[in-house]
């Protein structure tokens, strides 16, 4: 699955695409491989406490919203992945969200 990722800057927009290169369901979460300007492996799920995402390679995880929440993930993933993959993960993750049951 390809998506365009967009990130505005304050006198333009950078824009790329990722692909989702695999999506696997494990019961209680998931494992997403994204190909963009990196390779992210990505593990998410929900938790009584919310949901999460786990990027193992990064060593680096954070909470989530809902899937479909762009505003609030953007801003959880790019804190812990940097500007463009953050926005990568939590594109994919909007893209999946009426998709997967989360």
């Amino acid at each position: 699955m390809i998506f365009k990722c967009i990130h505005s800057m304050k006198d333009r927009n950078m824009t790329w695409t990722g692909r989702i290169e695999s999506l696997k369901c494990h019961g209680d979460y998931y494992e997403m491989v994204i190909e963009s300007s990196s390779r992210i492996h990505v593990l998410f799920g929900k938790t009584e406490l919310g949901g999460f995402a786990c990027m193992p390679d990064f060593r680096a995880g954070c909470h989530l919203g809902n899937l479909s929440d762009y505003a609030w993930n953007s801003e959880k993933l790019t804190g812990v992945l940097g500007k463009i993959d953050g926005i990568t993960v939590a594109t994919a993750l909007k893209v999946l969200a009426d998709n997967v049951t989360y």
